[in-house]
């Protein structure tokens, strides 16, 4: 199903009856990699998942986005479908989302934030050389008798530099990419007022279990599950253990049979 928000067309699946919750993806994904969890939770909530702007069968957004753009995006979804004190749940990017939402809005029941980004990662001193080696390049190619070389060298440059997750993305997600990865989140942590569950997997490296002890540490009413032998897709890898854990935590909010 489809809904016209102000700057972009976003696609969603709903089905299910009760507490209405929202599933929200990470980066580079789309419904589909919520799926497991959606069938999970539809037989007692209503659950939509979304495919957030710039991926799966939504639009792209007319500009680079911030995680305030998708923030806003979410909101009016939520205005425009009636939707009232949610559950959200997000995976890696799409805890971002959740993060700024419920602290901005508030209105939220509960959030689970799996795997999620939020805290800027410390970089080592090889990403900074690539980085203004490439912005080194950008200025010096301006120069007369090398623009016109432009546009081939830098995307070669960024084929090399660029991770997977920028080399599979458009102009505008690699820009979008480029600002949400440096935004850091910890500030509006403590102004998440709900109960938070935080599911991480022990040997993730895009999101590593100590980014998931800071969430804990900043979130007043949070409580930290960290999955054996699974990774950054922690609920793909340990599904079973994950739905009973997301299960228990919401127990309280099901719809009864």
């Amino acid at each position: 199903m489809k809904i016209e928000l102000t700057d972009v067309t976003l696609n969603y699946h709903v089905s299910g009856e009760g507490q209405e919750i929202i599933l929200l993806h990470g980066w580079g994904a789309n419904i589909a990699a919520v799926a497991p969890i959606h069938k999970n939770l539809e037989q007692h909530f209503k659950v939509y998942s979304l495919d957030l702007p710039g991926f799966g069968e939504s639009t792209e957004p007319p500009s680079p986005w911030r995680v305030k753009d998708f923030t806003n995006a979410l909101r009016e979804f939520v205005e425009k479908m009636g939707i009232e004190h949610p559950i959200l749940m997000g995976h890696s990017h799409g805890g971002r989302i959740a993060i700024m939402y419920t602290a901005t809005y508030g209105d939220v029941n509960k959030v689970i934030l799996v795997d999620s980004a939020g805290i800027k990662p410390k970089r080592k001193a090889s990403y900074y050389v690539k980085v203004y080696t490439y912005k080194a390049a950008k200025n010096i190619l301006k120069l007369p008798g090398l623009n016109k070389y432009r546009e081939k060298i830098l995307s070669n440059m960024k084929a090399k530099v660029g991770s997977t997750d920028y080399k599979n993305a458009s102009g505008v997600m690699q820009q979008t990419l480029v600002q949400v990865v440096n935004e850091d989140l910890q500030d509006l942590m403590p102004k998440i007022a709900v109960p938070t569950l935080l599911i991480f997997g022990e040997n993730d490296t895009a999101t590593p279990v100590s980014h998931g002890k800071r969430m804990e540490e900043l979130i007043p009413d949070a409580g930290l599950v960290v999955l054996k032998n699974a990774g950054h897709f922690a609920y793909l890898d340990q599904l079973h253990q994950f739905n009973v854990i997301v299960n228990t935590f919401l127990e309280k909010d099901r719809r009864s049979s």
